[in-house]
């Protein structure tokens, strides 16, 4: 049985489950640790106003976050390599159905400040080489 958390949090962790399946999608299996994320979520939008992803450091800026935010620019890649995001509260079918193991923690896919900041500034100037995640991110 999972601790004991906030009925704020159990909903939250509903709404999740659903835009997940909704957007074909899943979650992690492992109920608690989806409920310890979500808390986490919540006390990043109490404290910046937007859902920072909870396992990584932000600047606390949301234009400085915004790839970041739940759920991230690097959900995708991180399922298409690793079967899991970053923090593991997403992962793909083959880990929900067991025929894959979480792979612990994977690499993490966001530039250095300096990198992302010059990432930005071509992107500002029209290159062509934005990353494009595979399905939408909904912000």
């Amino acid at each position: 049985m999972s601790p004991d958390f906030e009925p704020e949090v159990m909903e939250f962790r509903d709404r999740l489950a659903r835009e997940a399946e909704e957007g074909g999608y899943h979650l992690n299996p492992d109920d608690e640790m989806i409920l310890m994320l979500a808390e986490g979520l919540l006390v990043n939008r109490r404290r910046y106003g937007y859902l920072l992803c909870p396992c990584r450091m932000g600047e606390g800026e949301m234009e400085k976050d915004l790839d970041i935010i739940c759920p991230c620019d690097y959900r995708d890649p991180d399922l298409d390599e690793y079967g899991q995001c970053y923090c593991a509260l997403y992962v793909s079918r083959e880990v929900l159905e067991g025929r894959k193991e979480l792979e612990g923690q994977i690499p993490e896919r966001r530039p250095e400040p300096e990198e992302l900041e010059r990432k930005k500034a071509e992107v500002g100037r029209g290159s062509s080489r934005t990353p494009r995640a595979a399905m939408p991110v909904w912000r």
